[in-house]
């Protein structure tokens, strides 16, 4: 594996204790170079947010090792003293939701994470306004929330997920409430933002339309993970 990137190896998370204890994963293994954007696809209750809440450090694992970037975050334990600089700093997150704040308008939506990280003010939304540029939503900078179409919400949550430039993207069914058009241009601006930021990316999905796009799968089934090659068929 290049620098950067994501590695997990052999990641564990067992919830309760005794007769009682269930054991969410049960052997993570996943690599993801920068750049790179991999899909993590299973059934329902096979653990994939359950990965994805560990690798986002939202839970605790119970064994294993994570490095996100040059950074080993957790192994055995965190390593990591201050988890929530670490997701604003090192981990974008793209919902489902847009989950945008009602009372911003995007440019402010997007800039708000930088602002808390100590940008400063114009600094920050010179950083927003250059990707909602790159992401085709400039036109709506001024705009609240609720006056944009559901492709453009999304688009501004990308937006956000990028403007610290983290190592890392964790995309969590970003296409489900799209059309197959809108969900394969939100895939393409995925895979150019990771490209030009040499981000890595997880998207977790159910979603038929975009698994062709990606050209390594991850499936994870009873909380083991199993590598496959994709397609790798990225829309034009």
């Amino acid at each position: 594996m290049s620098e950067g990137g994501i590695l997990i190896e052999g990641l564990r998370k067992r919830y309760g204790q005794g007769d009682t204890a269930v054991d969410a994963l049960k052997e993570v293994n996943m690599r993801v170079e920068p750049g790179e954007v991999v899909g993590l696809i299973g059934p329902s209750g096979s653990g994939k947010s359950t990965l994805l809440k560990c690798l986002g450090a939202v839970i605790d694992p119970s064994a294993g090792r994570m490095t996100l970037g040059d950074e080993v975050i957790y192994d055995d334990g965190w390593k990591v003293r201050d988890l929530r600089a670490l997701r604003r700093d090192k981990i974008g997150f793209v919902f489902q939701a847009p989950y945008l704040i009602p009372f911003l308008d995007v440019t402010d939506n997007v800039a708000l994470l930088p602002m808390l990280a100590g940008v400063p003010n114009a600094q920050a939304r010179k950083r927003a306004h250059e990707l909602l540029e790159a992401l085709d939503v400039q036109h709506r900078a001024r705009a609240m929330p609720a006056q944009l179409s559901g492709g453009e919400q999304q688009r501004v949550a990308i937006a956000r997920g990028l403007v610290n430039r983290p190592p890392v993207i964790l995309a969590d069914e970003p296409t489900a409430p799209l059309d197959s058009v809108r969900a394969l241009a939100v895939i393409r601006i995925l895979n150019d933002m990771a490209r030009q930021y040499r981000t890595a990316v997880i998207v977790v999905t159910h979603d038929e339309k975009i698994i062709p796009t990606f050209r390594r799968i991850y499936h994870i089934r009873d909380g083991v993970t199993h590598e496959e090659q994709g397609e790798g068929r990225l829309p034009e």
